[in-house]
């Protein structure tokens, strides 16, 4: 939503660059990023409850100052933390979904998850685009507070699902019902609080840079992940300098993008027996991480497909309708890459799924939040067009990644020596 209110900020805090502004969304992923990584630790010492009614209290906090902010230093700072306590939800919620489903349905749990996840950055410039329009920027903070609030209640509903935590909360009324304190359960002797927190920073960063599987992979979701919020910068500039449109109308050039992303969601039944026709793995009896890549190599595809034919429909006299249908195949191959990528990365490191999923989300954010910064610059010196076509052909250089990955993965999943010590 943020981005739907930069003409706002520029004209009330008197700044003439784009990119001071844009660093608003900078330091709110870069929040997110680190967030994420530190509240999944908290969440796993202290239940995941607990986190998101601590988060979801302070992330309400950190959007009230944006909202009164009196220049732009205010709303950067401000943005940063309330990422990072937004970071609770992006990082914890799947393990959330995890905790209450079995393996046969998780993945069409996690996909439905998603659904929102991933239609968030398409929603927000939809609702952003009518509220600047109408309210001016401030009221986007103000809209933002008040779901804080409906999210806070919802928090109050949620039962605590996490393991460890929920044997703790019983031992511990054991212990005050009887006076009895050498009732204990097996997650008492583990890792204490400041040993967990270490370990989920500093592993997640040694795999980034150790893992072939993690370091190719991050590059990858990180690219695709980045070329989806330069949209963010691309979309203003096609259907509001191009085309004339307010920003209210410009947001709804979004929902091409939404519905591929839905798509990809609601087809996940049919890929689920697609994967479970795939060669089984002889240990495990089931099909191995790569029978997932599949759904990742045809998204692969489709992204770049959709940036070219958005680039070359961007300009009048093409109809209006042609640069929104390119968002068609374009979420349509983000939802498979988000999802699945996700899923081979789990699914690849089992006990260490949580350290692989960390290092990525920050590789992800942190891309995403330095490329927009670029954006408007790119655009103005090569045009829609060429602009567009250089993404396109970035995100065609990345194609053979999950392709080979899903040749010869397994042969790389064995070499990794994390991947065989989980295993053993």
């Amino acid at each position: 939503m943020y981005t739907s209110g930069v003409d706002g900020l520029k004209n009330e805090f008197k700044i003439s660059s784009d990119i001071i502004v844009l660093l608003g969304l900078t330091t709110n992923l870069f929040g997110l990023a680190i967030g994420s990584v530190i509240l999944s630790s908290l969440s796993e010492v202290y239940g995941r409850q607990l986190v998101y009614l601590i988060s979801v209290t302070l992330f309400a906090l950190m959007i009230l100052p944006v909202a009164l902010a009196k220049n732009i230093e205010a709303v950067l700072i401000c943005r940063f933390f309330a990422g990072f306590f937004g970071g609770a939800w992006i990082a914890s919620a799947p393990g959330s979904v995890t905790d209450v489903t079995d393996d046969h349905y998780r993945a069409l749990a996690l996909s439905c998850w998603s659904l929102g996840t991933m239609n968030g950055p398409v929603l927000g410039p939809i609702i952003g685009g009518f509220v600047y329009q109408y309210l001016g920027w401030r009221w986007i903070n103000w809209v933002v507070l008040i779901c804080s609030g409906a999210s806070f209640v919802l928090m109050f509903l949620v039962k605590e699902t996490y393991t460890p935590a929920l044997l703790r909360q019983r031992v511990q009324k054991r212990q005050q019902e009887t006076g009895d304190q050498r009732w204990w359960c097996r997650f008492d002797h583990e890792e204490t609080g400041l040993q967990i927190l270490q370990t989920n920073l500093i592993r997640p960063l040694r795999m980034t840079v150790s893992e072939p599987i993690c370091i190719f992979w991050n590059l990858y979701v990180g690219v695709v992940y980045a070329v989806l919020f330069l949209c963010f910068v691309a979309y203003p500039i096609v259907f509001e300098q191009l085309r004339g449109w307010t920003p209210g109308l410009a947001g709804l050039a979004y929902c091409g993008i939404g519905t591929g992303t839905a798509v990809a969601v609601s087809i996940e039944p049919l890929i689920r027996r697609i994967i479970q026709r795939h060669p089984k793995d002889p240990v495990t009896g089931r099909p191995p991480p790569e029978a997932a890549i599949f759904a990742v190599c045809v998204g692969s595809i489709m992204i770049p497909i959709g940036e070219f034919w958005f680039a070359w429909t961007a300009r009048p006299p093409v109809h209006w309708i042609c640069p929104i249908l390119a968002g068609l195949p374009f979420g349509f191959g983000n939802g498979l890459v988000f999802i699945y990528a996700t899923n081979y990365l789990a699914g690849s490191y089992t006990v260490y799924a949580a350290s692989s999923l960390s290092g990525n989300s920050i590789i992800r954010y942190g891309l995403a939040g330095v490329l927009p910064l670029a954006g408007n610059k790119m655009y103005d010196t090569l045009g829609a067009e060429w602009a567009g076509t250089m993404l396109a052909l970035i995100e065609v250089v990345l194609i053979p990644i999950p392709f080979i990955f899903y040749k010869y993965g397994h042969k790389i999943r064995m070499r990794s020596p994390m991947i065989m010590k989980g295993i053993r």
